[in-house]
């Protein structure tokens, strides 16, 4: 909550989350966070509530938590491709031949 947005605010934007998905990779330990890492693992599909994420559902791995999570598109969101680094001598840059 902000120290400008009223209380009523805030509620009414925490109220909009109640029901969002996600899904959350079933690997041993601390194991990968990102939902991109180990594609093949399975997933538990968690709601949340308004106070916690609850269990909603199983999917067998990405592919099929990401149908779950976008039932209505047609096409798995995919990330945009990075933009390619146009001229230049930047700190990270490979130096050029002959200078």
């Amino acid at each position: 909550m902000d120290d400008d947005e009223s209380l009523s605010a805030w509620a009414e934007r925490l109220d909009r989350k109640i029901g969002r998905l996600r899904a959350v990779p079933l690997v041993a330990g601390d194991g990968p966070l990102g939902t991109h890492l180990a594609p093949d693992a399975p997933r538990v599909i968690q709601r949340w509530n308004g106070h916690e994420w609850e269990p909603h559902g199983f999917a067998a791995d990405l592919a099929e938590a990401r149908r779950v999570l976008h039932p209505d598109s047609g096409a798995v969101p995919s990330p945009e491709p990075a933009p390619k680094l146009g001229p230049g001598t930047g700190r990270h840059r490979k130096p050029q031949a002959g200078r």
